[in-house]
C-alpha cells in the first residue's frame, strides 16, 4: 500500500509541475496567436497547438484532481448519513472511480493495439489494413504530426488516474475530508 501511495504522490508532484508548464505554454501560444492575427499574418498551427496544449493540461489536471480528491461532489444526502456510512459511501465512490479508470486504460490498450502494431512489424499500412485502425496514420490538420502523439494524453491520464484511484481506495477516506470523502488534498 505504501508503494502505491508513494508512487501516486510522486506522479502528482510531476503532474502539478507539468500542468504549470503547459499553462504557461498555453498563455504564450494564445498571445502569439493574438499578435500574429493583429499583424494580419495568422499562424494556424499556433491555434492547433494551443488546443492540444489545453487538452493535455485538462486531462493531466483531471488525473491530479483524483489524487487530491478535489472533484466536484454533491453531498446533500451523504451529509445526513452517520460517519461510518459516509466512509463506506466514499470507499464505494473510490472503487467506482478505480473501475472507470481501469476500464478506460483497457479501452486505450485496445485503441492503440500495441500487440497488433508489433505484429505488423511497425508497418502502419499493414497495421491499418489488418485492424481497420488508422490511429497511427492520421496527421493533425496544421502541425502534420501523427495524431496518436496528441491522443497519448488519454492513455496517460487513464493510467495515472488508475494509480491515483487505487492509492485513494487503499488509503481509505481521510478524516479531514468532507462528508463524501472528497475534497481533501493528500500530498499537496
Amino acid at each position: 500500500m505504501r508503494f502505491v501511495s508513494r508512487a501516486s504522490n510522486a506522479i502528482l508532484g510531476f503532474e502539478k509541475r507539468l500542468i504549470t508548464v503547459l499553462a504557461g505554454a498555453l498563455v504564450l501560444l494564445i498571445l502569439f496567436n493574438v499578435v500574429t492575427a493583429a499583424a494580419r499574418v495568422p499562424v494556424f498551427w499556433g491555434d492547433e497547438l494551443a488546443i492540444y496544449t489545453m487538452v493535455w493540461m485538462t486531462l493531466i489536471g483531471a488525473s491530479a484532481m483524483v489524487r487530491m480528491r478535489a472533484g466536484v461532489a454533491v453531498t446533500l444526502v451523504t451529509d445526513l448519513l452517520p460517519a461510518n456510512i459516509r466512509r463506506s459511501v466514499a470507499r464505494i465512490a473510490d472503487a467506482v472511480l478505480l473501475f472507470c479508470a481501469v476500464t478506460l486504460s483497457v479501452l486505450c490498450w485496445w485503441w492503440y493495439d500495441p500487440i497488433a502494431l508489433i505484429g505488423s512489424g511497425f508497418d502502419l499500412d499493414v497495421f491499418a489494413q489488418e485492424t481497420f485502425k488508422f490511429i497511427y496514420a492520421e496527421p493533425t490538420s496544421t502541425l502534420a504530426i501523427p495524431k496518436f502523439w496528441v491522443w497519448l494524453a488519454v492513455p496517460l491520464m487513464a493510467s495515472t488516474m488508475t494509480i491515483h484511484a487505487l492509492a485513494n481506495l487503499l488509503e481509505g477516506p481521510r478524516d479531514d475530508a468532507p462528508a463524501a470523502g472528497i475534497g481533501a488534498r493528500p500530498g499537496a
